[in-house]
């Protein structure tokens, strides 16, 4: 027998001050003292015009850990949400390799003893730590679960990252002094960042949203690799991992930078992520869009709204702008925590009314998975 569950508390945290596009090479570095050639570019296709990062501007060294941005925003959950059973956290870039990142927030919090479980991945990390925390709940496991998405991108974006693989590739950048696109590109493209919900077997306050189903799926047995970091991509396409590299060459490689293959992704995302996913879901979950009051898309950019735009009419489910709510500009991309601090923003807006219905989009490039989580207000 299964419960109802219901999202009672939203919580966000955005490190220090936000960081104009003027301002990031100042904050990131130059890649061997040179400004980049792609920045503008990048950041005119991708709409953001602030975003944070957990950098003390007088040192450039990191000021926060990944896990201390999560529990920031756990904590902006409330002190009075009661003792929590189960907490599932999700990252794509966490602090260590080993222990979990969750048993790391873990201990920031100093909670009492429960269930901690870590999501790996990318964007849809957080969104698996959410179905986690969810399913518990459902179960009847759990009587509060919270859940978690955090990202520290600066640290693997930050210039001194880089040098060696410029110091080593000194000749063949003579002309072109920037890191190669794949890895330049992202450095425009990402921040930092952590949300977290509350999710319990009850409605409290003003506002609450019940949680009707979320869905995940991957089209790995499809699509290659797209997006990857502590890796190396081979001639022949498989990926290398970082274990198998000679230690003297990840830093000469940049083996731990976040790569990504534009031309694969500009191909695929839209169509392996959104359009083949919804056309089962709407026939299984039967949706409409009469049925979304709010869309809530994670979007790495805002080069990608127009293609799902004409995605959701192409396959029956045109959805108005003027239902739309997101975040990008103001927050930047903050891979699994964006959805998060998306919803944060949304639910603390007082634009929610009483039956409106939600339905979260969060794509993620890795090898091109997908979730959707589907809400209404009570």
């Amino acid at each position: 027998m299964t419960t109802d569950v219901f999202l009672t508390r939203t919580g966000a945290f955005l490190p220090f001050a936000p960081v104009g596009n003027d301002e990031i090479e100042d904050v990131l570095g130059r890649i061997g003292g040179k400004a980049s050639r792609a920045r503008r570019l990048i950041l005119r296709s991708n709409g953001i015009v602030s975003r944070h990062y957990a950098i003390d501007r007088a040192t450039g060294e990191l000021a926060m850990t990944n896990a201390q941005l999560a529990a920031e925003a756990i904590r902006a959950l409330g002190d009075d949400i009661g003792a929590v059973d189960c907490l599932a956290v999700g990252t794509s870039l966490p602090d260590q390799l080993m222990p979990g990142h969750a048993v790391m927030v873990h201990g920031e919090l100093g909670w009492p003893r429960l269930e901690a479980v870590s999501c790996a991945g990318i964007c849809l990390a957080g969104t698996a730590a959410f179905k986690h925390a969810w399913l518990s709940v459902r179960a009847g496991d759990a009587q509060r679960a919270v859940a978690s998405g955090s990202e520290l991108a600066s640290a693997v974006m930050r210039a001194p990252n880089f040098e060696a693989e410029v110091e080593h590739k000194l000749q063949a950048l003579e002309d072109r002094p920037e890191l190669a696109f794949e890895k330049d590109f992202l450095r425009w493209m990402l921040s930092d960042g952590a949300g977290a919900v509350l999710l319990e077997t009850a409605p409290r306050g003003p506002l609450s949203l019940r949680v009707d189903w979320v869905e995940l799926s991957s089209a790995a047995h499809a699509l290659p690799v797209c997006m990857y970091a502590g890796a190396d991509m081979t001639d022949d396409g498989t990926l290398r991992g970082w274990a198998s590299v000679p230690a003297d060459d990840r830093a000469r490689q940049s083996t731990f930078a976040v790569k990504q293959d534009v031309r694969l992704l500009n191909d695929n995302i839209v169509r392996a992520t959104l359009a083949e996913p919804l056309v089962e879901l709407m026939g299984r979950r039967a949706l409409k869009s009469d049925d979304i009051d709010w869309f809530l898309p994670h979007l790495s950019s805002r080069y990608f709204a127009e293609p799902v735009r004409q995605c959701l009419e192409a396959v029956g489910l045109p959805i108005p702008q003027e239902r739309w709510f997101s975040n990008l500009k103001s927050k930047g991309n903050t891979g699994s925590a964006s959805p998060y601090i998306m919803l944060d923003e949304l639910f603390r807006s007082g634009r929610i009314q009483k039956g409106h219905k939600l339905l979260m989009f969060v794509p993620e490039s890795g090898r091109f998975s997908s979730g959707f989580i589907f809400m209404e207000a009570v």
